[in-house]
């Protein structure tokens, strides 16, 4: 990841979750206005096989539902979660996550016409072109943002959240009952055979997982990490005037910025502690 990054880091798109919104304020416009040309938008595989490409990038603004009071405080929501975990990752690699589920959603939309074909192979044309455009509308960016949230309930697990604006709870709690919830969707959805939602939640767990196996986003219960810290700790009691935290990539502390996060790292060998802006973007120490 480190060497794509030096490589093709320069192109990353900052602020990536706010043109995701806006990509869905297109969608909500355009169904206000003209809704039936969101039918000509969405990601219909058997439509793009027949020609109409242009929908592997236009269902990026078909929005999953209808505009309501509800819609903008979710949408502030997940632009604020999307916004700590690109400062927390770094542009590139929050890139990679949110492009990935997109990928792999697009992929899901065309296994699922497989999946299609494969059951009832008589399918004709006509019947597998109103199937496929009517299951096309479970293919928006809705489970890719849903797999936001689930990045960020493993990247700061003790965070709390106001459910319902009043009762405090920690986002790891929220979390695990939203993947279950996914979970039992997804298994909803294939036993009343609706493939095409199956394959929209598939492709959001899918990309959450390659992110859960990959990352260093569970140093909180690594046991060297413990025992790293503690040691770290013991150090600053014997010498009172060493810094508490800081980073060994910039070298800025907990004095220069007392809002910064600092973590340690369970891949380098030795003590190596990063802010939130390096934890994820630097070289491991060998």
């Amino acid at each position: 990841m480190s060497k794509w990054e030096k490589k093709f880091g320069r192109y990353a798109l900052s602020n990536l979750t706010l043109k995701l919104i806006l990509c869905y304020v297109v969608g909500y416009v355009l169904d206000l206005a003209a809704p039936f040309v969101l039918n000509y938008l969405t990601l219909d595989p058997y439509a793009i096989l027949h020609g109409q490409i242009w929908r592997l990038v236009t269902w990026l603004v078909v929005p999953p539902g209808s505009f309501d009071f509800l819609t903008i405080i979710m949408l502030f929501f997940y632009w604020s979660l999307g916004t700590q975990l690109e400062r927390v990752w770094g542009v590139w690699r929050y890139n990679v996550y949110i492009f990935t589920g997109i990928f792999l959603t697009i992929i899901g939309s065309f296994l699922t016409m497989g999946i299609y074909y494969l059951v009832y192979p008589g399918l004709a044309p006509e019947l597998a072109a109103q199937v496929f455009s009517a299951g096309a509308w479970f293919f928006s960016t809705y489970y890719v943002n849903m797999s936001i949230f689930l990045a960020y309930a493993l990247t700061f697990p003790n965070n709390q959240v106001l459910l319902m604006f009043v009762i405090p709870v920690k986002v790891k709690w929220m979390g695990i009952i939203y993947g279950v919830l996914l979970v039992i969707n997804m298994i909803t959805a294939v036993g009343y055979g609706l493939w095409f939602e199956m394959a929209a939640i598939g492709a959001s767990l899918l990309n959450f997982v390659i992110y859960y196996v990959g990352t260093g986003s569970r140093l909180h219960l690594n046991p060297k990490q413990i025992k790293r810290r503690a040691e770290f700790r013991q150090d600053i009691r014997r010498n009172p005037k060493i810094t508490k935290h800081k980073c060994a990539v910039c070298g800025q502390t907990d004095q220069d910025d007392p809002n910064l996060q600092f973590r340690f790292c369970s891949k380098c060998n030795g003590n190596y502690e990063y802010c939130q802006n390096h934890l994820f973007t630097h070289v491991h120490v060998k």
